[in-house]
């Protein structure tokens, strides 16, 4: 069942992401140095100016003079360079860093539940996994770039000039602080509306990689126009939260001009007065000058990174969000391991099952009984519950009421990866990757001996097609398997499972897809793979009952006849005989 989750606070969040992004000791020795460098020698540059002035005014020879401008142009040269260096080991730590996160959140999101991914589309997956990420990657690089080192640099100014004189030093700290306050206070209405137009994205995103994943039958069924306007109310959303969180950046990025500019002008009037008075050097009033105009360069670009940091908050949020979901199916703290050899008995003991959702009965009093090495077919109108019997099983959802074992144990108290070794599903929907032939097969396991790849597509009848690829097992085939019929692409499937070598095979209608000239090569492949294996057929085609033990009549979510095959088949009255009489098999 479905267990409710407390939404995590901001900083836990905050703090579940940044663990993920911890960098590597070396990567943050090499960054720290190269950022030092980048902050120590701009504000060192400066001094070189003021001796100049000062010293070209007292007339100190020519010589000296040249020395102070080549010491100021290799300090701002090798500044430059700094922040080059500063900019590559960014660039690189971001990358490991957000990579290990991308990871993180794809193994996540693999593990959550089917009931999760029931109700968001693949695209709007896509965008949670990988464009939130980018979001984040491309402000760390920022962060340390423009954030980190002009912090230090203002901090650095600030320091200097205190020195110089405490009385600009004193209003120049006043004026930044008063600055920083206003900046955080402005991200309270920055970040939700940066938020929001992240979330309106993934909408788009899911949107549209639902209409093309079904252009086929939308074009069809001349659904175009319906498509069209779907897509420009999506877009209308994201193009309003997008212009209110524009107009809230503009807004900011305004008022923080304005007031740096008031500021400037009152640090200047300072130091002209201040050199008025002879209390300072003409050289020091340039000094001055100098360090009030670096102070402006790293507010402007602590400005340019405003919407960047929105952004990375927002990215941040919705990581959190994703990584706080939970399995509804927890992994047993000491799971019991099944047989690792072997057929595999099932047991249904009195199962029912509803979503969570709508608390719909989907199964009512399910009790089904499977030994080892036999074999049940599923049969029933679609929807009556035959498919989720199967997820009952296979461990895709927990009976709300009930007890489903197999090898005699709990499901609940298997661990999922056993439960993974053990079982191996074929299904009529067979996903093909942009792989390799073997990886297709193995499932990109390594370790598999060629030989045996190619004995397993012989003996479920593909050798021709085999041969007749252009780098035999190293062939790449498209996504979605273009280039496979779907007849061959089941064939593989069947393959997969071969491979696997599993104690129970769970088959969902997967002879729908093949023609009666394919079906007669897989027949004898699937009495292979059923020997010595427990075996669960779902089908609506008859014919492909045929070497089941038992057979179990689903309807409305319950078992309404239940027994041997060969009994049911005999019976005129019985549910079973009754369907294949319809069908002309009797």
């Amino acid at each position: 069942m479905h267990t409710a989750l407390v939404e995590p606070s901001a900083a836990s969040t905050r703090r579940t992401v940044l663990r993920h992004l911890r960098p590597s000791w070396r990567s943050t020795f090499a960054l720290g140095t190269a950022v030092l460098a980048a902050t120590v020698l701009p504000l060192s540059a400066p001094q070189f100016t003021r001796n100049f002035v000062d010293g070209a005014i007292a007339g100190k020879p020519l010589s000296a003079l040249i020395l102070f401008a080549f010491g100021y142009l290799g300090l701002t040269l090798a500044g430059q360079f700094a922040r080059l260096g500063t900019a590559w080991f960014a660039s690189r730590m971001s990358w490991d860093v957000t990579n290990r996160l991308r990871e993180s959140l794809a193994r996540h999101a693999l593990g959550l539940d089917i009931a999760y991914h029931r109700q968001r589309t693949p695209g709007e997956m896509i965008e949670r996994v990988d464009g939130d990420v980018v979001a984040i990657a491309e402000f760390v690089v920022a962060f340390l770039l423009d954030v980190v080192v002009s912090l230090l640099l203002l901090l650095g100014v600030i320091v200097v000039v205190l020195f110089v004189d405490a009385r600009i030093g004193v209003v120049l700290l006043v004026y930044c602080v008063l600055m920083a306050v206003a900046m955080l206070n402005a991200q309270r209405y920055a970040v939700p509306a940066a938020t929001r137009v992240r979330e309106k994205f993934a909408a788009l995103f899911g949107n549209l990689e639902e209409r093309l994943a079904g252009a086929e039958d939308i074009r069809a069924n001349g659904a175009g126009n319906h498509v069209v306007n779907r897509f420009h109310r999506a877009s209308a959303d994201v193009y309003r939260a997008d212009i209110r969180a524009e107009r809230i950046g503009g807004g900011l990025f305004a008022a923080t001009s304005v007031a740096f500019a008031i500021g400037t002008a009152i640090v200047l009037g300072l130091a002209a007065w201040s050199q008025q008075q002879g209390a300072l050097s003409v050289g020091t009033a340039l000094l001055l000058f100098q360090y009030t105009q670096m102070v402006r360069t790293p507010f402007e670009r602590l400005i340019d990174q405003v919407q960047q940091y929105q952004k990375a908050l927002a990215a941040i949020a919705r990581i959190g969000g994703l990584l706080a979901e939970q399995r509804t199916l927890p992994e047993p703290a000491k799971p019991d391991p099944l047989p690792t050899t072997g057929p595999l008995s099932i047991e249904l003991s009195n199962v029912g099952f509803a979503y969570a959702d709508n608390h719909e009965a989907v199964l009512t009093d399910v009790s089904l009984l499977l030994e080892p090495g036999q074999t049940l077919g599923l049969v029933g109108r679609t929807g009556s519950g035959k498919t989720t019997i199967a997820r009952m099983i296979l461990r895709l959802y927990d009976p709300t009421q009930g007890t489903v074992r197999m090898g005699g144990i709990d499901v609940r108290n298997i661990g999922s990866a056993s439960i993974s070794r053990r079982i191996c599903v074929v299904t009529q929907d067979v996903h093909l990757f942009a792989a390799t032939v073997r990886d297709n097969l193995t499932l990109f396991r390594p370790g598999m001996d060629d030989d045996r790849l190619r004995a397993v597509l012989t003996e479920v009848g593909l050798s021709t097609w085999l041969r007749g690829l252009p780098k035999g097992l190293d062939t790449m085939l498209g996504a979605q398997g273009s280039g496979l019929s779907a007849g061959e692409a089941q064939l593989l499937a069947f393959a997969r499972a071969f491979l696997a070598d599993p104690g129970l095979v769970v088959l969902d209608e997967a002879s729908s897809r093949l023609d009666p000239a394919t079906e007669l090569h897989i027949e004898e492949a699937i009495r292979k793979l059923l020997t010595n294996r427990t075996g669960v057929l779902i089908a609506h085609r008859l014919s492909s009952l045929a070497r089941v033990d038992q057979v179990a009549v689903i309807e409305g979510g319950r078992v309404v006849e239940y027994g041997r095959r060969e009994t049911l088949s005999r019976d005129p009255n019985s549910r079973f005989g009754r369907l294949l009489e319809a069908a002309g098999m009797v």
